[in-house]
């Protein structure tokens, strides 16, 4: 495990971690039922394992494949392929998820842009494609022939017309520069302490996420791990409390972590096992602390702003709390 900075909140496991969080990884190699994958987390790959899986138990599905790059995700290397090998890739994936998908389940898939264009037909030809969401990683490369590449895409799609989606879930909180009144009210805002605030509809472009860095606890060592701010998001609009979410490129655990934060079932795939030990260690880290940065009093706040960072530093309290 790499030293750490004093305030380095980064997660990892020690070795004695490891082998102890291990025995509780799940190896399936043989047909099981809901109840033995409910709130686990399963070793392997999932186009092997997907045979053995359960039918129709998924409501909400949450898929981030790798993308169309080459990368190293800690000793296991995926390679670039061509666009037609990719497209025939991905299909296969999700002709193994459909039979896994309720009557009325939501797909999220995340995207970059270059893979956005090979997904979509796939997506488009078996689901409701409903709209496409670009979120803004406030991190990226500066490019000196380029524009800066620092977007990326999640596909939202449904199985059937009937869904479910709960828009006042996630309403973005934002400060209000210029109020309005009528015969001296506010108008779709409110006068608080420290200022002017509207709870505005959530729009398919988002601007109030930060990819998680070295001081938040949420963080690991994940190459392209998303916020959870993000996954709340789509959990708390397209699930209820007690519906299945289901990941089967689970990475450090994102996903499953949030879902156990808002009391959502859910299960977790992926072929490396230490992710997958991060992914157990942060799941139990969330049952003491189902803090969320970001995300407060049921509302969602812009990015950096004072008041919604109040999850965050109290998160930090915690954890402050547990080293001491």
């Amino acid at each position: 495990m790499p030293e750490r900075a004093p305030r380095n909140r980064t997660l990892s496991c020690t070795d004695e971690e490891m082998v102890t969080l291990s025995r509780d990884l799940v190896h399936v190699s043989s047909a099981v039922a809901l109840s033995d994958i409910e709130g686990r987390l399963l070793v392997g790959n999932f186009l092997e394992l997907a045979r053995y899986l359960p039918s129709g138990f998924v409501d909400l599905l949450i898929l981030d494949p790798p993308y169309n790059l080459s990368k190293n995700f800690d000793g296991h290397l995926f390679k670039r392929k061509e666009q037609d090998e990719y497209r025939s890739w991905f299909e296969g994936i999700v002709d193994l998820l459909v039979p896994m998908l309720r009557p009325d389940a939501t797909i999220y898939v995340c995207a970059d842009w270059k893979m956005s264009t090979l997904v979509f037909p796939v997506l488009d030809s078996r689901f409701r494609v409903r709209n496409r969401i670009t979120w803004e990683r406030e991190k990226g490369r500066g490019a000196k022939t380029n524009w800066k590449n620092n977007t990326e895409d999640i596909w939202f799609c449904t199985k059937s017309d009937r869904y479910h989606f709960d828009v006042d879930a996630v309403k973005l909180k934002r400060r209000v520069l210029a109020p309005y009144r009528v015969e001296g009210v506010p108008k779709d805002w409110t006068e608080e302490r420290d200022g002017n605030y509207r709870l505005t509809h959530p729009s398919n472009i988002w601007t109030d996420l930060t990819v998680p860095f070295w001081s938040m606890p949420e963080n690991t060592d994940h190459p392209t791990q998303k916020p959870e701010k993000l996954i709340a998001k789509l959990i708390l609009a397209s699930s209820r409390k007690g519906s299945f979410v289901f990941d089967p490129f689970l990475g450090s655990g994102t996903s499953v972590v949030v879902a156990e934060k808002l009391q959502r079932r859910w299960c977790g795939v992926d072929i490396n096992a230490r992710y997958l030990c991060w992914a157990h260690k942060r799941v139990s880290d969330a049952r003491e602390d189902p803090t969320i940065q970001g995300y407060e009093a049921g509302v969602f706040w812009e990015r950096n702003s004072a008041v919604g960072q109040r999850s965050q530093d109290r998160s930090n309290q915690r954890q402050e709390a547990l080293f001491s």
